[in-house]
C-alpha cells in the first residue's frame, strides 16, 4: 500500500498544482494533507478548492486554525522584529481575500488523523498531525532529544508519526522497546509542498509504503521516500512582488529557505 503524504502548501497554487502532477503519476492509494494550506501568497481560496475537489482527507495547520476564525494570528514562531512584521501582514491579507465558504471549510478541519492497521497479529498505528500531537504549532525538528521524541510518540500510540509545520523533512527510526523486544517507531517529517525552507526550492512530499509483512518489530518493513518536483516557482514569486505581501517571501521561494 502507498500513501502519499503532503503539507504546507501556504497557498502556493503553482506548487500544488504540479505537486497533483507528479502524484498522479505515482498513482498512491491513498492521500492526505497535514494542513497549512493558506498563508503567505496570493491562492488560498483556490488551493483550498484544489483540495476539497478531489475530497482530500486533510487536518488544520496552525495557519488553518487562524484563518478559519478570521484571527490575527497564526501561532508561528517569528524570530525577529522583521519576521513579526512580514507575518502580521500576511495573516492580515489572507484573512482579507478569503472567502465565507473557504474560511468554513478551513474551521472545520479535524486537528489529527489516525489510522489503525491490523497487520501480523499485531496493530500498526499511523498518526497524521500538523506540528505534534501536544500542539498544533509546536515544531518537532530532526535534532528532538530522542527519548522526547518517543515519549510524544508513546503517550499518542503512535508507530509511525507524520507530521509537518517544520517544512524540512527528515525520517527518524528509534527503539522504544525493552531490551529484546523491538519496538520501532518512525517519526517522518514530509516537508513542505510550497514554502520548502531546506535549501531545495522544489516542492516535496513523502510517499510512505506498508505492505502485509510491516510490523514494529521489523525497522525495514515500512518505507519512506522522500519525493521533490519542480514547479514554477518564478510565477509564485512575482505573484508575492505584485502584492502587499512581503518580498522576503518571494525571495524564500527562490532559494528553499
Amino acid at each position: 500500500m502507498k500513501i502519499a503524504l503532503f503539507s504546507d502548501i501556504h497557498a502556493n497554487l503553482p506548487a500544488v498544482e504540479a505537486f497533483f502532477a507528479d502524484v498522479d503519476d505515482r498513482k498512491p492509494d491513498f492521500i492526505y494533507c497535514l494542513g497549512d494550506l493558506v498563508g503567505y501568497n496570493i491562492w488560498p481560496n483556490e488551493v483550498v478548492d484544489e483540495i476539497r475537489k478531489r475530497n482530500i482527507p486533510t487536518i488544520a495547520g496552525n495557519y488553518d486554525f487562524g484563518i478559519g476564525r478570521n484571527i490575527p494570528e497564526c501561532g508561528c514562531a517569528y524570530k525577529t522584529d522583521d519576521e513579526k512584521a512580514n507575518g502580521a501582514v500576511s495573516i492580515s491579507f489572507t484573512n482579507e481575500i478569503m472567502k465565507d465558504e473557504q474560511r468554513q471549510y478551513l474551521r472545520t478541519l479535524p486537528s489529527h488523523i489516525k489510522v489503525e492497521f491490523q497487520l501480523n497479529e499485531d496493530k500498526l498505528n499511523l498518526l497524521l498531525v500538523h506540528g505534534s500531537p501536544r500542539k498544533i504549532n509546536e515544531y518537532l525538528f530532526e535534532d528532538r532529544d530522542e527519548k522526547s521524541m518517543l515519549r510524544i510518540m508513546a503517550d499518542a500510540d503512535a508507530d509511525i508519526m507524520c507530521f509537518g509545520h517544520t517544512h524540512k523533512p527528515y525520517h527518524r527510526i528509534m527503539n522504544s522497546g525493552a531490551e529484546g523486544q523491538d519496538h520501532f517507531r518512525h517519526a517522518v517529517n514530509i516537508g513542505s509542498v510550497g514554502k520548502p525552507k531546506d535549501g531545495d526550492n522544489r516542492g516535496g512530499y513523502v510517499m510512505l509504503s506498508i505492505n502485509d509483512n510491516s510490523s514494529i518489530l521489523d525497522k525495514e518493513s515500512i518505507q519512506v521516500e522522500f519525493i521533490r518536483f519542480e514547479y514554477d516557482f518564478e510565477k509564485a514569486a512575482k505573484a508575492i512582488e505584485d502584492s502587499i505581501l512581503p518580498d522576503a517571501y518571494a525571495e524564500s521561494l527562490r532559494k528553499g529557505i
